[in-house]
């Protein structure tokens, strides 16, 4: 009999969360260093590099778990990779316990 729980698949799901918060987090930085208004807060236009990524990697972690504090938003075309990297954080969950109970 399997056990329900598998330490290898959770450690797996926590692995790509992160790596698709980073990625996130990365296109984030990136289209503001060439130039896009990313956040309603323009903290992404001010600052050095690794405050602004820091930004990005906050904003890119609450869009992916989908809590959505309202203390920044994206706007411009940032709204809509911010739309498709919720989708991501919406489903990962469920891809998650399909894996686990397949």
């Amino acid at each position: 009999m399997r056990n329900s729980f598998s330490k290898e698949l959770f450690i797996t799901f926590l692995i790509i969360y992160f790596i698709l918060m980073v990625g996130f987090a990365l296109i984030y930085f990136l289209m503001s260093e060439i130039g896009f208004t990313v956040l309603s807060d323009m903290s992404l236009q001010h600052g050095n590099s690794v405050d602004r990524f820091l930004r990005s990697f906050y904003f890119s972690g609450v869009t992916l778990m989908t809590v959505g504090y309202g203390d920044i938003y994206p706007i411009g075309v940032a709204r809509f990779v911010s739309l498709a990297e919720a989708a991501v954080g919406y489903l990962m969950p469920a891809a998650f316990l399909y894996k686990l109970i397949k």
